[in-house]
């Protein structure tokens, strides 16, 4: 295939996601005082009605977006409602991300044009550690079909980056703002095209530099890598898959991989679907064959 080839499907691919309109939560409950510390949910609505005695795994979505602010929890809602109709309750995290360069108010200026800088330290990782933490004492009101015993989390991109470093909390250094003091009690990660090596992200120039700009520059880099890499964080104890397409030009095959062989050298097996003719942004379109995989990956760790 060439890259003119290459080039044009991946942009039908993420036309094709990006044109579903966005879906309203049924509710949603802030776990923070910014506007950005909210938590959709979506209640489940399978073809079996989920009665009180048959409750719903609890799915955690964690959008992506390259941590940047004009990429919100909203083009992730079809992806949510997708998972709603296969019978999930589902809890989409909305969180800080980084504003435009050079802005003074914080993330809610990103939309404006100009360079936008990837997440904000350490702000997009308390949002997410707070998120969870809060989170089984937020969604017994929204959503009393959910069962927050059976939860997995999953993101996308940037997203799978946050999914599977909020799974290994409790193995982060001992002076960690966001350390556990043990495995969160989850029934796995499925990280979807996730940025999870992010020393091999930054060698391939992920996202326009998104990961040097995450950790807060070059500068900063490798002192605070320990605290953001998942790579670094294994074993987890937590069964993990990872989904990835093949022909993902935004996220590599490669940064998948190179997480795997880390829990593979750390004494841990993580499951690594690689789907063929696949790029970045099918793994979030209802639309897409992929999408159905996904969920089925997710319904394998969550029954």
């Amino acid at each position: 295939m060439t890259d003119d080839v290459a080039a044009a499907r991946a942009a039908a691919e993420e036309q094709s996601a990006f044109s579903h309109p966005p879906v309203a939560p049924d509710a949603t409950a802030a776990y923070g005082d910014h506007p950005d510390q909210v938590i959709d949910f979506y209640a489940p609505r399978g073809s079996e009605p989920v009665g009180p005695t048959a409750l719903a795994p609890l799915v955690v979505v964690l959008h992506g977006g390259a941590w940047r602010a004009p990429y919100d929890r909203r083009h992730v809602s079809p992806f949510a409602d997708f998972l709603a109709r296969r019978g999930f309750a589902v809890a989409s995290v909305e969180y800080r991300r980084g504003a435009q360069e050079g802005a003074a108010g914080g993330a809610e200026q990103g939309a404006a044009d100009g360079p936008q800088v990837a997440g904000r330290w350490p702000d997009t990782f308390d949002d997410v550690a707070a998120a969870l933490d809060a989170l089984p004492g937020l969604v017994r009101g929204p959503l009393p079909q959910a069962d927050p015993g059976r939860m997995v989390i999953t993101g996308h991109s940037a997203g799978g980056h946050l999914a599977l470093w909020a799974a290994a909390r409790h193995l982060l250094p001992a002076d960690a703002r966001w350390r556990t003091g043990g495995p969160a009690p989850l029934r796995g990660v499925v990280a979807l095209a996730p940025i999870a090596d992010l020393a091999v992200a930054d060698k391939l120039d992920v996202c326009g530099g998104a990961v040097r700009q995450l950790l807060g520059g070059a500068e900063a880099f490798a002192e605070r890598q320990p605290y953001a890499d998942p790579a670094l964080l294994l074993p987890t104890g937590i069964a993990t898959t990872l989904v990835q397409g093949r022909t993902d030009r935004d996220v590599p095959q490669a940064v998948a991989e190179a997480y795997a062989d880390a829990a593979a050298k750390a004494g841990e097996v993580v499951g690594l679907t690689l789907l063929e003719d696949v790029g970045h942004f099918p793994l979030i379109d209802p639309a897409a064959d992929a999408c159905a995989v996904v969920a089925e990956e997710i319904a394998q760790l969550a029954w």
